[in-house]
């Protein structure tokens, strides 16, 4: 319930721009976002395991 609640607030237009947080788009966590893929780190890593991710593939030497 939290999390939906969470997610409609995120959607509206916050009274001064600076209070504007970027929340993962998968699970709306606030903390450890990537600019560049729009998500948590968490979410990032699960899906570039999984090959979902282009480009993006896991590093081995």
């Amino acid at each position: 319930m939290a999390r939906l609640c969470m997610f409609e607030k995120m959607k509206r237009i916050p009274k001064f721009s600076i209070r504007k947080r970027n929340r993962c788009k998968i699970c709306g966590r606030p903390r450890g976002y990537l600019r560049k893929f729009d998500m948590c780190r968490l979410c990032f890593r699960s899906l570039a395991l999984k090959g979902e991710i282009p480009g993006v593939i896991k590093a081995s030497w």
